[in-house]
């Protein structure tokens, strides 16, 4: 039986202003706080998933929980260091997901 379908909520970060070109994605000043931060986020069940795109000065996705609300997501991904550093900028989008494995 198929499952119904269902939306997420996607947030991609894109190197920001403060970005250092030709600087590992690991070794840029204030990752760490952004790692941190989404580990939280994760530890109270609310991170389905996320991590960064392996090329260069391409950052990277984090998917919500079904549950979690745009508002939310939003509030969360403004609230990242990174983000209010401008290490990283942001966009939410939502995904629809009609097939999944069980």
């Amino acid at each position: 039986m198929a499952q119904e379908p269902t939306v997420y909520f996607a947030v991609f970060h894109s190197p920001g202003e403060a970005w250092i070109e030709d600087v590992d994605f690991r070794e840029q000043p204030g990752v760490m706080e952004h790692v941190t931060h989404y580990a939280r986020y994760l530890e109270e069940g609310k991170l389905l998933m996320g991590g960064p795109f392996l090329m260069p000065n391409s950052g990277g996705m984090m998917i919500a929980k079904s549950e979690v609300t745009e508002e939310e997501l939003r509030a969360y991904a403004a609230a990242d260091p990174a983000v209010q550093s401008k290490l990283l900028s942001f966009e939410i989008r939502p995904w629809y997901v009609p097939m999944r494995s069980a």
